[in-house]
């Protein structure tokens, strides 16, 4: 099932993606930091903000996929499967 915040970023263009991705991400340092100097009074925020960024990235990742050519998908496969006859 999905998250309300997956479908809100689901309807985000691409240059508002990454403009919440950067406010992310400095939202993120900064309570890092202040978790590491002075303590956070609910430290469970810095988990949802961290996933917050990954299913940001995981949005981003996904348009640049289904925007991929049929030759580029092709070659990626062939990537992946390289990568796993390694392991």
């Amino acid at each position: 099932m999905a998250t309300k915040k997956y479908l809100e970023l689901r309807e985000f263009s691409d240059e508002d993606l990454t403009a919440e991705l950067s406010a992310m991400e400095v939202q993120y340092q900064k309570l890092t930091f202040d978790h590491a100097i002075k303590g956070l009074e609910n430290p469970l925020v810095l988990r949802e903000v961290r996933r917050d960024v990954a299913r940001i990235k995981t949005e981003i990742r996904s348009r640049e996929l289904q925007k991929m050519d049929a030759d580029q998908l092709a070659n990626r496969s062939k990537i992946r499967r390289r990568r796993k006859s390694k392991y």
